[in-house]
């Protein structure tokens, strides 16, 4: 999910179109609402966050730093004017990034795909032995092929190989993919997109990688740990 960070109704509406064309969940707020909701929210909130985007707003420089204390995703900031001293100061605050607006969602997803690898994620691989996601949108290679998928189905892939050996509950999941903030949808909608997903991995793998466990959720194994010869047990859905 891609936080924005923006006084102004229309930008935060004009990102939130542009990322879900992309099948990617975004929410916008005011700097008033979105300091309410950082000092409210739970650990569990803030895992699923993408990225920050900090927009227009009187505080801006202050914003980062409250970030910081309560989350590592990266934090990229648009600029409508290219200004130096702007830019200056915004990475003096503690901005990752500093693009010119308005921007692309996909060179937002690229970007942030980078600052992920350069930091937080060099213990959440991009990759296993067999499967690697790029995290900018484009679909993933499954033992060098393309495999292309649905976009819900491809976020729960990647956020498994994100987190591959760690079990994710199904809970998890529909937060990473529909985002905290959707009641249309039911959480059980994840069943759906999992057992289509595993059916997809398994053509065109020969197995199933992704375990799924009562009360635990699933987990994409690590398959690096596991003999060539050795598949994974596929448990029921």
């Amino acid at each position: 999910m891609f936080v924005v960070i923006d006084d102004r109704e229309g930008v935060t509406q004009g990102y939130a179109a542009g990322f879900d064309r992309e099948g990617v969940v975004s929410i916008g707020f005011t700097s008033t609402d979105f300091r309410d909701w950082l000092e409210c929210a739970v650990g569990n909130d803030l895992t699923v966050i993408r990225a920050f985007l900090l927009g227009d707003c009187p505080d801006r420089t202050s914003i980062p730093s409250s970030i910081r204390n309560r989350s590592r995703a990266p934090i990229i900031a648009l600029n409508s004017l290219k200004h130096l001293k702007q830019t200056i100061e915004l990475f003096e605050a503690g901005v990752d990034d500093v693009v010119h607006a308005p921007v692309h969602v996909r060179e937002i997803m690229a970007r942030t795909a980078v600052i992920r690898r350069r930091t937080i994620d060099q213990h959440e691989p991009a990759q296993t032995s067999v499967i690697r996601v790029f995290l900018d949108g484009r679909d993933p290679e499954v033992a060098g092929r393309t495999l292309v998928l649905p976009r819900r189905e491809l976020r729960i892939l990647e956020h498994l190989v994100g987190h591959q050996g760690k079990w994710l509950t199904k809970t998890q999941l529909f937060n990473a993919i529909y985002g905290l903030f959707d009641a249309s949808f039911d959480e059980n909608v994840i069943e759906s997109h999992v057992s289509k997903l595993r059916k997809k991995l398994r053509d065109h793998l020969g197995f199933d990688p992704i375990e799924s466990k009562r009360y635990m959720g699933y987990r994409l194994d690590d398959l690096k740990s596991r003999p060539a010869n050795e598949a994974p047990i596929s448990k029921a859905n």
